[in-house]
């Protein structure tokens, strides 16, 4: 097959990804936003509108413009399948970027590639199923290991699996570029350290810390440090 020829496969692969893409996101907001009012109406115990409205507005202000900013950041390392696949199934910054990327990195392959389209969709296809696998034991075993789960000698562990797995996928990226990494992760570190708050922010951090990372590598670029 040459190149033409794969390039044209490639292009159908697209097409049709975007189709059962679009026709899944569209079956699965529907049924999130239809099956809660389905309830209230079978019950007979609808909300208030005015107040859902007004909660509503109170929630999208914060996390609306995190959602764009995480399909921005997102969507270009997944490509289009794994990222229909990723935002639909959600759990994208603890399970499915660490997983499509440590699968992109064992295949050595480079972002925006089609390789790097089927490595992702395959990793967080996979991801996905094994998280419904491990969510139904879960609900199966969640009587019997209760006293296991809620003690508290634990409970520091489960607070840091998602620092400690960033921190481990981070390193290897960081490690590389010290000069590059170093102010923002040290700005970013102080700023969650002295407002605690910033912490539930993560989404709007990622631009400020990302644009001052682009800074620096410019300006070492221009001084041919880099």
């Amino acid at each position: 097959m040459n190149e033409n020829e794969k390039q044209t496969y490639f292009t159908s692969y697209n097409n049709h990804t975007h189709l059962l893409g679009r026709i899944g996101l569209t079956i699965g907001l529907v049924m999130l936003l239809a099956a809660p009012f389905a309830m209230g109406a079978v019950l007979g115990e609808m909300p208030d509108f005015a107040a859902f409205a007004q909660g509503f507005a109170q929630i999208a202000i914060v996390y609306i413009p995190s959602c764009i900013v995480e399909f921005l950041i997102y969507a270009p390392m997944l490509g289009a399948g794994a990222s229909y696949l990723a935002f639909i199934t959600g759990n994208l910054i603890n399970l499915k970027i660490p997983c499509a990327v440590n699968a992109r990195d064992i295949a050595k392959a480079e972002a925006g590639t089609p390789e790097n389209e089927i490595i992702s969709t395959l990793s967080v296809a996979t991801s996905s199923l094994v998280t419904i696998v491990v969510i139904a034991l879960g609900v199966l075993m969640l009587v019997p290991l209760q006293p296991v789960l809620s003690n508290p000698i634990l409970q520091p562990a489960f607070n840091n699996v998602v620092p400690a797995l960033f921190g481990a996928l981070a390193y290897k990226y960081f490690r590389k570029g010290i000069k590059i990494v170093a102010f923002p992760l040290l700005a970013m570190t102080a700023l969650c350290v002295f407002v605690p708050s910033a912490i539930s922010s993560v989404g709007f951090l990622i631009v400020p810390s990302g644009a001052i990372a682009i800074g620096i590598a410019w300006i070492l670029f221009k001084k041919n440090k880099i």
